[in-house]
């Protein structure tokens, strides 16, 4: 089988399919969700089989994969030849071919909101004035961002960073708009970690988001402000509305870390009253969430200084202040982790010790248990030497006493009991 090709991995996309593992009788793990590699809805795979999916797929070059216990992770390798022109669009191998195209154009006294069709025709007819704002939910159409790309005379470089996800969180400053790549939470209110990449670009008077898939949208509440006339987003420019959405984008975090944090006082008390092996598996699934997030916001945390901190002329001095406001909170998310981190490897280091102290009670008595028979096993071992007092008076004389027997009973009980009152005055039962 040929070696997997890492080339190019840092500009893959980077996929991650859990599924709980049931243990048949012929200790079998089995998928009780589609096969992430096969594709088949309501298909349970086998890992074996799975993994032979995964030669499979492997052998054509396109995906290097690790087939773990319960985790598989995949690295889709969407770039075009080696060679090709810097900037090709290529969307990414799960994205979804329906694409959603919102454009929102507000002024101080207006709004309108427009379920966009035909992106090329709503572009000639945009109105110059006030702030245009299109919200694109899904990567499927390349179409759509080669429209966008021309009106707005985007870097092909930037049209490019959209399509690679995961994308390091960051600034790029252009000489007429400003790129940024920042990462949300997509199920807020579980601990489940899942995140989605929001890719912005804020030009001197709109101001573009792409969303890696539709449906759930997660700028509501933006929305909602902005429906409101009398709101600081209907009569601010451009730039509010960027601190807006990245503003949301940072705080949809707090109700994920509450999860999280609850999830952990769970898993402490489990620790704490009975540790089993699900709970170690458990503590290392949170771990792992925790430095997914931690990957993803740490990086973010120097864009967003930049963002408020930068001379650029499309931020106001008033919008920067706000800006640092969003910096300060990515600095509250980045110290949770930092806190809830700490949490997990004490959890670790306290599984590890219960595990250890109840292995060390287990060997106690085991110990106590060989110490109490030893002297049995002697006395049981000399009077079964079974030497014929016939040969010599010195043959234990003993094997012919009528209380003999009663007498050896009475020795090993009354050596154990002697045992038993030490150890129990040195303190070890």
């Amino acid at each position: 089988m040929p070696q997997p090709d890492h080339r190019g991995l840092r500009r893959g996309t980077f996929m991650r399919f859990s599924y709980r593992a049931i243990i048949t009788r012929n200790q079998t793990p089995q998928a009780t969700t589609a096969c992430p590699l096969s594709g088949q809805r309501q298909y349970k795979c086998t890992l074996r089989r799975c993994q032979r999916h995964a030669r499979a797929v492997l052998q054509s070059r396109r995906i290097v994969v690790y087939a773990g216990r319960t985790t598989f992770m995949v690295w889709q390798k969407h770039y075009g030849v080696p060679g090709s022109a810097p900037g090709t669009l290529i969307p990414p191998h799960d994205a979804h071919a329906e694409v959603t195209v919102t454009a929102i154009h507000y002024t101080a006294d207006d709004y309108t909101e427009t379920q966009v069709t035909d992106l090329a025709a709503y572009l000639q007819s945009a109105p110059h004035t006030g702030v245009l704002w299109f919200n694109i939910d899904g990567l499927g159409d390349v179409q759509v961002l080669e429209v966008l790309g021309a009106h707005f005379n985007l870097h092909p470089l930037s049209l490019e960073d959209i399509l690679h996800i995961p994308q390091r969180a960051k600034i790029e400053d252009y000489d007429h708009y400003q790129f940024l790549v920042l990462h949300m939470a997509v199920t807020a209110m579980e601990a489940s970690g899942e995140t989605e990449q929001v890719s912005l670009f804020l030009g001197q008077s709109y101001v573009l988001t792409f969303q890696e898939r539709p449906g759930g949208d997660l700028f509501e509440r933006v929305r909602a402000r902005l429906r409101q006339a009398h709101s600081k987003l209907r009569h601010s420019g451009a730039d509010y509305l960027a601190y807006a959405l990245l503003d949301t984008a940072i705080d949809r975090f707090f109700p994920l870390l509450e999860a999280l944090g609850d999830r952990l006082e769970v898993l402490e008390e489990a620790v704490l009253d009975h540790p089993t092996r699900e709970t170690m598996e458990e503590i290392y699934a949170v771990r792992r969430i925790l430095l997914a997030l931690r990957r993803e916001l740490w990086p973010l945390r120097q864009a967003v200084q930049v963002f408020g901190h930068d001379e650029s002329r499309l931020v106001t001095p008033s919008t920067r202040l706000f800006l640092r406001d969003c910096y300060d909170h990515v600095l509250q998310v980045l110290d949770v982790l930092e806190t809830y981190r700490e949490l997990i490897a004490g959890l670790m280091e306290t599984y590890r010790s219960s595990q250890s102290h109840h292995l060390n009670e287990v060997m106690k008595v085991l110990t106590i248990i060989s110490t109490i028979f030893m002297p049995m096993s002697f006395v049981a071992g000399v009077y079964g030497m079974n030497f014929k007092t016939e040969v010599s008076p010195w043959n234990m004389p003993e094997l012919g006493w009528i209380w003999g027997y009663p007498l050896a009973l009475l020795l090993m009980a009354g050596i154990a009991a002697i045992l038993l009152l030490f150890f129990r005055r040195k303190g070890w039962l």
